[in-house]
């Protein structure tokens, strides 16, 4: 899959790089949480940490799956039928994976609560391996500490690659990733605690991971639905009001024909939509100037999608209209 332009905007060099890195790295992740689940599944017992694993570990493909489903929809050029484009689709794909997130998160939680209340004793039994018996809990243990290696290093490269390419999914994605280890680790808790007979340590250690699996949804889902219903455009970490909206401040109040200017910015997931507003200085401006500010605010930076500028006797008390991005 070759991503060059999203909507009419054809990607720079480095972005384009970053895309194609960041379609690698969503591949291999698959492919690689595909057989983690493969590997837990042959060893999943009767823990119900180890249950929580594997279906946290099934639901950590859901950031990927709908980065790549996405991207065949925002790369499209905006039609009469859909004149601003189809990149909302990534943020109904961080939608579709925040809700599920917080569905079977709430689940695994009820699940895990309602065991210890039952105080069903989880049992782990033995396996013959190779003609010798062992303990099932050490294959348990074994393969979850074998699966904790990777996750922290792809997540910190997802996250380097979100930053270029202000995907705020992608970067969702690279989190859940750093954090991955927290999971794992509580599974071989629990399953240690089955073993010296501190069965309760099972549920203890599944609520950890389930209350995990919600916070991520719970996340994933006020952040995803904040720019869906179109909050002013931050940085792609949320960190920050997005730092164009200061260049496009400084653009508009350094024009000559300009008394007054603001602004709104709206993230359209790879992309903004930009409205300048601006107070003509003698109470008119041409339309060549508006034009001339329109292309030059364009230049300020590859994601400015969509921007018009508007003429007005007063500005919008909405609109941002000081530098300092208040």
């Amino acid at each position: 899959m070759k991503t060059r332009r999203f909507g009419r905007t054809d990607l720079p060099a480095e972005q384009a790089e970053a895309m194609r890195k960041a379609i690698g790295i969503e591949v291999f992740t698959i492919c690689y949480t595909t057989v983690t689940i493969t590997l837990i599944a042959l060893v999943v017992g009767s823990s119900q940490a180890m249950r929580t694993a594997w279906i946290e570990d099934m639901l950590s493909l859901l950031p990927q799956i709908a980065f790549l489903v996405a991207l065949i929809f925002i790369r499209r050029r905006p039609s009469r039928s859909f004149p601003f484009g189809m990149h909302r689709a990534m943020g109904v794909g961080h939608l579709v994976a925040g809700v599920a997130l917080l569905i079977v998160g709430g689940n695994l939680a009820v699940e895990a609560v309602s065991g210890f209340i039952r105080a069903e004793h989880p049992t782990i039994g033995t396996v013959n391996l190779f003609g010798v018996t062992i303990w099932q809990g050490w294959l348990m243990m074994g393969v979850m500490a074998l699966l904790v290696i990777a996750p922290p290093f792809y997540g910190r490269y997802k996250a380097k690659l979100a930053g270029p390419l202000h995907n705020k999914l992608l970067h969702a994605d690279a989190d859940m990733a750093k954090a991955d280890w927290q999971t794992t680790v509580a599974s071989i808790v629990g399953v240690a605690g089955v073993g010296i007979g501190l069965w309760w340590l099972d549920y203890a250690a599944a609520l950890f991971i389930s209350l995990g699996i919600l916070w991520d949804g719970w996340r994933n889902t006020v952040k995803a639905v904040e720019d869906l219903i179109d909050k002013r455009a931050t940085t792609y970490d949320e960190r920050s009001v997005h730092p164009v909206i200061v260049d496009v401040l400084r653009l508009l109040r350094g024009t000559r024909g300009v008394r007054d200017a603001a602004v709104r910015v709206r993230d359209l997931g790879q992309v903004l939509h930009v409205e300048a507003f601006v107070v003509p200085r003698r109470g008119r401006i041409d339309v060549d100037e508006l034009e001339r500010l329109q292309h030059r605010i364009l230049g300020l930076d590859w994601k400015m999608q969509d921007v018009v500028v508007i003429p007005v006797s007063s500005l919008p008390p909405e609109a941002t209209a000081r530098v300092d991005g208040s």
